[in-house]
């Protein structure tokens, strides 16, 4: 069931402690455009980051970074699951879709050792903000609020998981 976050995010956007960081998903600048009756295709990217920084948003990123991340992460796991046959259950699934994994667990948790152990791009992006990205900017990273502008609810649960912590903090 979907949760409605939008008086903790003002809170937090109002909270000059905290350093509030967007990251948003690659559908969400077509979506846009769409939404203000611009021709497909329209490139509404600044516009999206210039509203994004009017609202309060110290910072604001693009998803399709992490994404990057994860793949490499997924390639690397892969090579090592592919040296190393005999400690590992094959095939390897990979998905960055938190629905689709939590399905697998559930419904067919004899898949679980399949499943590769890399965050999705929201969470890598999320463990990165609050680990490199903190500390080369000097920021604790519990002072770091990291929202999501994404189309998949989903996504709240995954933040929610104890083991997709990063430096101590969902």
């Amino acid at each position: 069931t979907e949760r409605d976050h939008t008086n903790r995010l003002l809170e937090d956007l109002a909270n000059p402690d905290k350093v509030v960081i967007v990251q948003t998903a690659p559908a969400v600048r077509a979506a846009l455009g769409e939404e203000f009756d611009l021709p497909p295709g329209t490139l509404v990217t600044g516009k999206m980051v210039y509203a994004l920084r009017e609202l309060g948003f110290d910072y604001v990123f693009d998803t399709d970074f992490a994404a990057d991340l994860t793949i490499m992460e997924e390639a690397s796991e892969f090579i090592d699951r592919f040296t190393h046959r005999d400690r590992y259950t094959w095939p390897m699934f990979t998905s960055c879709c938190p629905g689709w994994v939590r399905f697998v667990k559930g419904q067919f948790p004899r898949f679980i050792g399949n499943l590769s152990t890399a965050k999705s791009p929201q969470q890598m992006f999320g463990a990165v903000a609050k680990s490199y990205f903190a500390e080369k900017m000097g920021i604790d990273p519990k002072d770091i609020v990291v929202v999501g502008i994404m189309p998949c609810t989903a996504k709240k649960f995954e933040t929610k998981r104890d083991d997709q912590a990063a430096s101590g903090s969902p």
